[in-house]
């Protein structure tokens, strides 16, 4: 099975959220990640920067970066 680690970069950074993550879901609310065994997590104000699929990381950043970025 191809579960994620999620983490957060900020200011150089990198904190970890969420691990055994199988699903994400974008929302007007914030990504909502999901497990097996766990109830799915909000993390609000973010958006997804990158994922390494060899890692099986997710890399998130705070939506006011990302938008700077456009």
């Amino acid at each position: 099975m191809c579960q994620m680690s999620v983490v957060l970069e900020q200011d150089g950074r990198q904190e970890k959220i969420m691990d055994s993550v199988t699903g994400l879901a974008v929302t007007t609310e914030g990504v909502t990640l999901s497990t097996f065994f766990e109830e799915p997590r909000v993390v609000p104000d973010v958006a997804v920067a990158r994922i390494d699929f060899l890692g099986n990381t997710l890399v998130l950043v705070p939506a006011s970066i990302s938008a700077e970025k456009k």
